[in-house]
């Protein structure tokens, strides 16, 4: 006795569940994570960076705290999410720069949330060295790094995490994996979820249209980690400036 077989040619939908045509011609079902961009601004006008909240059934995971100067928007955004002290499970820091990490310290105190990042950038939070993941950096750079991103002792701390390539966030109710993509620095990282969505830090931006940033220490390893990226499976790019952009736009 035959029986019917369905040909699915168009992508299925259903609300907060996102599938992918895997291999074999087989979906994958995946939730769509609850993400919500905070926007801070920079020190001087000096344009915005972006913090990813993202709603787990195990709390919430923070990627980047923005500058400490923008603290009081960063706390407000958080907390008109729904995400109060003691829900903050996890900040990743994409990198050690101090428009990324520059609230981590505080949000840790207040909120008890776990500080993870990538171990060579480690030198940056723990020093106050905006170089201390980067081979060296333009002059006219370092002379203005101290007066853009202040990092005093009471903004320094130790990661309770180092993050590599390949780590998974399962534990903290993220379906995600963490690529190490240096170029930006040394230890920068992205995550990449199941379903395709990608945090991808500093190493492009999004102006009028998506870039590679020009703030590069290895112009190679920049090269290497975009290349990469471009092929693996992503939908959508989140970056550390900027609006996202679907995948297919990475520079």
């Amino acid at each position: 006795m035959g029986g019917r077989v369905w040909e699915i040619r168009e992508p299925l939908k259903v609300s907060g569940v996102k599938m992918k045509l895997g291999w074999g011609g087989c979906y994958n079902f995946h939730m769509t994570p609850e993400i919500k961009t905070i926007r801070l601004p920079l020190p001087l006008r000096f344009g915005s960076v972006n913090c990813y909240l993202i709603k787990t059934d195990n709390g919430c995971i923070l990627i980047d705290t923005g500058c400490s100067n923008s603290r009081a928007e960063l706390e407000s955004g958080l907390l008109g999410a729904g995400c109060e002290p003691g829900g903050l499970k996890l900040i990743v820091l994409t990198h050690g720069d101090f428009d990324h990490s520059g609230n981590a310290a505080y949000l840790r105190k207040e909120f008890g949330a776990e500080i993870a990042m990538h171990r060579d950038d480690s030198g940056m939070v723990e020093r106050g060295d905006i170089f201390g993941g980067r081979e060296k950096g333009p002059f006219i750079f370092k002379m203005l790094a101290p007066i853009f991103f202040r990092f005093g002792r009471s903004k320094r701390f130790r990661p309770d995490l180092y993050l590599d390539d390949g780590d998974g966030l399962a534990e903290y109710g993220l379906e995600a994996r963490v690529l190490h993509i240096p170029g930006h620095s040394r230890g920068s990282i992205a995550v990449l979820t199941a379903g395709g969505e990608l945090f991808s830090g500093d190493l492009v931006v999004r102006k009028n249209r998506p870039v590679r940033n020009s703030l590069i220490d290895d112009p190679a390893a920049a090269s290497a980690s975009i290349a990469r990226l471009k092929r693996l499976r992503i939908d959508t790019v989140y970056p550390g400036h900027g609006r996202s952009f679907p995948a297919e736009l990475m520079p």
